[in-house]
C-alpha cells in the first residue's frame, strides 16, 4: 500500500472528482460515511459526542459526521473555533445542511468551551492534512484543553496540528488522539515514533479515491499489508526435498551469549531452511547439540570468541552473522575476512553491524546488493549516523543504501525496510510485546533462512519482518505483552506462516 505525500492526495482526490464527475461535496459525503462507519463500530450512542470544527474542509468532514451521527441517534454537539467568517464552500453546505436538533455554538474565547470529562467522545476535525504552520492563538488554546480534558479524542484523518509527511516544529501545539481515522491511504506522520502520543492507534477507511491515479503516484514509501505477502511467499511442491530449501551458516555466539545463537537457529530452522550449520565458539558445542539437534554445529578454535570462518564457505547459501558474537578483536578479524572474501548474500545483525559501523573500510568491502542489516535505533547510529529527527533518519538510511547497496531493516514498532534504490517500507504487524531481549536474534534466523531458499533480498526483507511480527502478535494472544519472550515467536512462527498461506 502506497503512501502518498499531503500534496499528492490532494492531486488524487481532484483526480477523483474528475474520473468520476462528481463534486468535491460527493466526496466529503463518502468519506464522513466511511469515518461515521468505524465511529459506530467502536462508541455507543449512549456516549456524549463533541465535534470541534475548523474553517476548511477538515471542519466541513466534521459537519457530515455530526449530521450522519445524529441519523444514527447519537447525541451530538458541534463547536465552531473561530469567528468563521471564511470557511471552505464545502465547510459553509455542510453548515447549511446541519439538523437544528444538532446544538452548535462557536468558540471565539476560551472561556466558551464546554466542560469535558472522560465519558465524552471528542472527535477532532479542526485541521486536516493541508496545515504546513504551526497552530496559535485561539485553535492552540483549544488543542491544548482538549488534550487536557481527559476525553477519548478522535482525529478526522490527522490529528490538528500534526503536519502530514514533514518535520512538525518542536514546540507546536498537536491533538493528542486516542485514534486517528485516515481516509483511504496512511500518513507518513503515522509510521515514526516521535508521533505516537499525538496518532494513538491508527485506522484506515477507504473512500473510493481514483485507484488509477494512486497506482501511477510516484512514491518512495509503502506499508507492508497480507495481501503484499501472500504474493510473496511460495508454496512447497509435493516432491520437495531439503536441497531446494537452501544451507544455512549462522556465525554467531559467544561466551555467556550462546542463547542468542540458539534463539537465531530455532527461528531459521521454523522458517522453512533446508539445511542450517551453525559456527559458534567451542563452549557452545554442547549447548548447540542439546538445544537445537536439528542444526549442524562447527566448532571455532578459539573457546570464547568467534575467530575463523569455516572450511567450504562455497558450501553455503547464505551467511548470518552477529548474534551474541561480542566484538572482540579476532571477531572483528574474523569479519574483515568474511567480508574480503566471501560473495554470499549476508543477513547482519547486532554486533557484527557494531563491528562494520567502526571501520570505513569494512563498509567498503560489503558486497553490493548481497547485505541486510538489522539494526535497532543505536546500533543504527552508530551504523549511519546521528539524526536530527526521524525524518531525517530515513533520508540518511535511503542514502546510506544506495551508498552501499545494501538493505536495512530498522526495527521498531514500524519496521523501516530500505532498499538500495531508496525504496522505504513499513510493517504492520508487531507490538510492544517485543521488545524484549532476543527477538532480534529471531529476526535475523527468519531472514537467513528465506534469503536460504531463494528469496530475494527484498523479498525476504518483506517477508520476513511481516511474519516475525505476526508471529509476536499471535504470541501476544497467549501470553500478553509483558510477559513475552523472544522464544514465544519462534513457538508461534508454524502458525504465522500457516495463517499466510492459507485461503
Amino acid at each position: 500500500m502506497k503512501i502518498l505525500s499531503a500534496a499528492q492526495t490532494r492531486e488524487a482526490d481532484a483526480a477523483t472528482l474528475q474520473y468520476e464527475e462528481i463534486d468535491s461535496l460527493e466526496l466529503m459525503e463518502r468519506a464522513a460515511k466511511a469515518f461515521t462507519g468505524w465511529f459506530e463500530n467502536k462508541f455507543t450512542p449512549q456516549q456524549q459526542v463533541c465535534i470541534f470544527c475548523g474553517p476548511g474542509n477538515n471542519g466541513g468532514d466534521g459537519l457530515a459526521v455530526a449530521r450522519l451521527l445524529s441519523q444514527k441517534q447519537y447525541h451530538v454537539k458541534v463547536f465552531i473555533v473561530g469567528d468563521n467568517q471564511n470557511p471552505s464552500p464545502d465547510h459553509k453546505v455542510n453548515l447549511q445542511r446541519l439538523p437544528q436538533t444538532i446544538v452548535s455554538q462557536t468558540i471565539r474565547s476560551v472561556a466558551e468551551l464546554p466542560s469535558l470529562h472522560k465519558n465524552h467522545c471528542v472527535i477532532d476535525a479542526l485541521f486536516g492534512t493541508g496545515l504546513n504552520r504551526p497552530v496559535t492563538g485561539l485553535f492552540a488554546e483549544v488543542i491544548a484543553y482538549l488534550n487536557n480534558s481527559g476525553a477519548c479524542i478522535t482525529a478526522i484523518d490527522m490529528p490538528s496540528g500534526l503536519y502530514a509527511d514533514s518535520q512538525t516544529p518542536d514546540d507546536a501545539t498537536i491533538v493528542k488522539a486516542h485514534y486517528t481515522i485516515s481516509f483511504e491511504l496512511p500518513k507518513l506522520a503515522f509510521f515514526l515514533p516521535q508521533h505516537e502520543q499525538y496518532v494513538g492507534e491508527w485506522h484506515v477507511v477507504p473512500i473510493g479515491l481514483s485507484p488509477t491515479f494512486i497506482a501511477d503516484a510516484p512514491s518512495e514509501y509503502r506499508c507492508i499489508t497480507i495481501d503484499d505477502i501472500r504474493k510473496i511467499i511460495k508454496p512447497r511442491k509435493k516432491f520437495s526435498h531439503k536441497g531446494l530449501y537452501g544451507h544455512a551458516l549462522l556465525l554467531c555466539g559467544g561466551y555467556g551469549k550462546m542463547g542468542a545463537a540458539v534463539l537465531a537457529a530455532r527461528a531459521c530452522l521454523r522458517s522453512g531452511v533446508g539445511l542450517l550449520t551453525m559456527h559458534v565458539p567451542s563452549a557452545g558445542y554442547n549447548i548447540l547439540q542439546t538445544a537445537v539437534p536439528e542444526a549442524m554445529t562447527l566448532t571455532d578454535n578459539n573457546r570464547k570468541h568467534i575467530s575463523e570462518l569455516p572450511e567450504n564457505m562455497d558450501n553455503y547459501s547464505v551467511v548470518g552473522l552477529g548474534p551474541g558474537m561480542g566484538k572482540e578483536k579476532v571477531t572483528k578479524t574474523t569479519i574483515g575476512q568474511l567480508l574480503a572474501t566471501c560473495s554470499l548474500p549476508m543477513v547482519i545483525d547486532a554486533d557484527a553491524i557494531n563491528i562494520i559501523a567502526s571501520s570505513d573500510k569494512l563498509k567498503s568491502q560489503l558486497p553490493k546488493n548481497r547485505a541486510i542489516f538489522t539494526p535497532h535505533p543505536k546500533e543504527f547510529e552508530r551504523l549511519v549516523g546521528a539524526s536530527k529527527n526521524n525524518y531525517d533518519r530515513l533520508q540518511d538510511m535511503k542514502e546510506f543504501c544506495r551508498e552501499y547497496s545494501c538493505y536495512i531493516c530498522l526495527k521498531g514498532s514500524h519496521t523501516a525496510i530500505c532498499t538500495p534504490e531508496g525504496k522505504v517500507f513499513f510493517n504492520t504487524t508487531g507490538n510492544a510485546g517485543m521488545a524484549t531481549g532476543g527477538t532480534g536474534d529471531v529476526l535475523t534466523g527468519i531472514l537467513t533462512a528465506l534469503v536460504a531458499q531463494g528469496y530475494s533480498l527484498e523479498e525476504a526483507c518483506l517477508l520476513g519482518v511481516y511474519v516475525h511480527g505476526l508471529a509476536g502478535d499471535l504470541a501476544l494472544q497467549k501470553v500478553g505483552d509483558i510477559a513475552m519472550i523472544a522464544s514465544d515467536l519462534t513457538d508461534h512462527l508454524p502458525q504465522a506462516f500457516m495463517t499466510l498461506t492459507s485461503n
